[in-house]
């Protein structure tokens, strides 16, 4: 069952506490799970049972999304804050240097957590910072509208639109590929999760003029973006590849911006290869104070 977590923020963004709500099973060394802006870390569920075979999985929802509260006012959603609260949560459950996937923000955090040295191994699945101010106006569009809908739609409207197929396509296809293997609960929840999220707007806010630049840490990096993402566009995955030169760039074919549910056992495949490129490294420099 999912638990909470609560600690105080680092510095210097405290005083103050935050409150995390996460899913955490299977055994091995910990993997880190990350989801989009929007999203909960059920996003994972397609692929939990693959990754906890070999891998104690931790999935989070994000300050603001799912069912963790917001950040205390006046505290970030940028990479500067949510990247030390991230490491702080680490050290809460007693985890050193995972093992971190993600995907679009989450995908963004796990570059940081690279660039942090508080991770292990990085998978990112299509993150978000490697777009023009085009591609991001575009992105934010998508995400507004479905925003829009998810808050416009009476919750037992969408109960009977996610009953059929096409009505599942409506409420996630901007997200999915195949959305009509989406359950119908699973794409009444992402879009319960969308309209709730008190970290979308502040998320979106801190976004604007963000690049991500410069290494990702000296651990094995793999970038990932499905053929059919509709949300951060697939050519964003060449130039991640140019700014991360030592990473690997995989296509996920007939998947959308949200790949564990269109292709589960190819996602699990990738995150797994990824962590197993870690596991005969040289041990690694202390990783910095989550604090810095």
């Amino acid at each position: 069952m999912p638990a909470d977590v609560t600690f105080a923020l680092p510095a210097p963004h405290g005083p103050g506490e935050v409150t995390v709500r996460y899913q955490r099973l299977g055994s091995g060394r910990p993997l880190l799970l990350l989801h989009g802006v929007g999203h909960h870390w059920q996003a994972w569920e397609p692929v939990l049972p693959a990754l906890a075979e070999r891998h104690e999985v931790i999935a989070v929802d994000l300050p603001g999304f799912g069912a963790s509260p917001a950040l205390p006012p006046g505290v970030p959603y940028g990479l500067e804050a949510v990247v030390p609260v991230l490491g702080r949560l680490c050290a809460e459950l007693g985890i050193e240097r995972p093992h971190v996937a993600g995907n679009s923000l989450g995908g963004l955090l796990a570059l940081g957590l690279g660039r942090a040295g508080l991770a292990r191994s990085v998978t990112a699945l299509a993150p978000a910072g490697f777009w023009t101010e085009a591609e991001r106006r575009y992105a934010y569009a998508v995400l507004g509208g479905m925003r829009l809908g998810a808050r416009l739609l009476p919750p037992p409207a969408v109960g009977r639109i996610a009953r059929s197929a096409a009505g599942r396509a409506l409420l996630v296809s901007s997200i999915y590929a195949r959305p009509g293997r989406r359950e119908p609960a699973a794409a009444v929840a992402e879009t319960r999760a969308l309209r709730e999220a008190t970290g979308f707007g502040p998320t979106l806010a801190a976004g604007r003029g963000l690049r991500f630049t410069g290494a990702a840490g000296d651990v094995p990096v793999t970038v990932a973006w499905g053929s059919r993402d509709r949300i951060l566009l697939r050519r964003q995955g060449v130039r991640a590849l140019r700014e991360l030169p030592a990473a690997r760039l995989v296509r996920l074919p007939g998947c959308g911006h949200v790949p564990m549910n269109d292709d589960p056992e190819l996602v699990a495949r990738v995150v797994l290869d990824t962590c197993a490129r870690a596991q005969d490294r040289p041990a690694l420099p202390e990783p910095l104070s989550p604090s810095a």
